[in-house]
């Protein structure tokens, strides 16, 4: 099985040349076929992966919010509070207006991906704490992002909370639920098929994007290089205040290096199928089709630095903690090309 940071970078450049495509070659991606076109594909796409999310999940990542509670806690809180108040806050100071501004600010408000458990890997940092995290901010979506949509970006596009909780049950976490039990109930089968979960995933994302680009095109000529700076930005203070913010509490530096990878890498899989089947938007579908790919790169570089300088063993750490640690390394060593943003 290929080493977790060859996985990743093999993701990252498929995403890249997915993106290219779909910019240079639209015609691939948007045609009609007797009433179908490929952006009907994009919803069943993101249940897909979030049931390959659920599949890589067991009720021990949720009973682990006991063990590890002010980690858990300040990572959710900064995913939904730090993300989506940086991405109002460069809206506002790169100008952007409209179904742009509000694609950033969902991108923003979406859970952390499933990519930050493999980067956390990568990363040495605290990979249960990743895992926890990922499924806590998932399970909390429904409530948290349509709120923060609904606060933030309001002034930009018409918001409704109602609708929105329930596209994201149906297309993240009714999906992730049953691949949950799935992989409870048939632990077995799950293991004949974890080579396939993982290219459908890694398929499946950059499809979305590509698709997304395509459908936008004209848009992001326009808006491309300072959507492109603001989310960079957006990403970049979102690893600093994330871990200097875990930091500030006292924090064990691989749960700051942890929280900080979560804070950082968003869900764009359903910021996408939110912008494309809930709002009918292909522009707002933008601010995830940037954020993903730059946040791929971006964190990939930063796990590769923290892992040359990888800090000492807690001394806090006690015995059942480290075994937990030790047998999530080793599930996500057989297991990372299932992870995917």
């Amino acid at each position: 099985m290929p080493h977790p940071s060859w996985t990743q970078l093999s993701f990252t450049i498929a995403v890249i040349l997915f993106a290219v495509s779909g910019f240079f070659l639209p015609f691939l991606y948007v045609w009609e076929y007797q009433g179908w076109q490929p952006r009907q594909a994009i919803g069943p796409l993101v249940q897909v992966i979030m049931f390959g999310m659920g599949v890589s999940l067991t009720f021990a990542d949720f009973g682990r919010v006991l063990r590890m509670p002010k980690s858990v806690l300040v990572g959710v809180l900064g995913q939904f509070t730090v993300m989506p108040i940086l991405a109002f806050l460069f809206v506002r100071l790169f100008g952007l207006d409209t179904e742009v501004a509000a694609g950033l600010i969902l991108i923003g408000s979406c859970p952390g991906g499933v990519a930050s458990n493999v980067i956390a890997y990568i990363a040495k940092a605290n990979v249960p704490l990743s895992v926890t995290m990922t499924a806590c901010s998932t399970m909390l979506s429904p409530l948290a992002t349509p709120l923060a949509m609904l606060l933030l970006a309001g002034q930009y596009v018409p918001m409704e909370v109602a609708p929105m909780a329930w596209s994201i049950v149906k297309m993240i976490l009714i999906p992730v639920l049953l691949g949950l039990l799935f992989n409870h109930f048939a632990g077995a089968l799950v293991r004949r098929l974890q080579k396939l979960f993982p290219l459908v995933a890694m398929l499946g994302i950059c499809v979305i994007i590509a698709i997304t680009i395509a459908l936008a095109r004209d848009d992001l000529k326009n808006v491309g290089f300072v959507l492109f700076l603001a989310a960079a930005l957006q990403n970049a203070v979102a690893f600093t205040v994330g871990y200097g913010g875990a930091r500030a509490l006292r924090l064990e530096e691989n749960d700051c290096r942890t929280i900080a990878l979560e804070v950082g890498i968003q869900n764009g899989g359903m910021a996408t199928g939110l912008a494309i089947n809930l709002m009918h938007s292909p522009v707002m579908a933008l601010g995830s089709a940037v954020y993903g790919p730059w946040s791929a790169i971006s964190s990939s570089v930063l796990a590769a630095w923290w892992r040359s300088c990888s800090p000492p063993s807690s001394e806090t750490e006690d015995e059942d903690a480290r075994d937990v640690t030790v047998n999530c390394h080793d599930e996500l060593a057989e297991n990372a090309p299932q992870q995917v943003p």
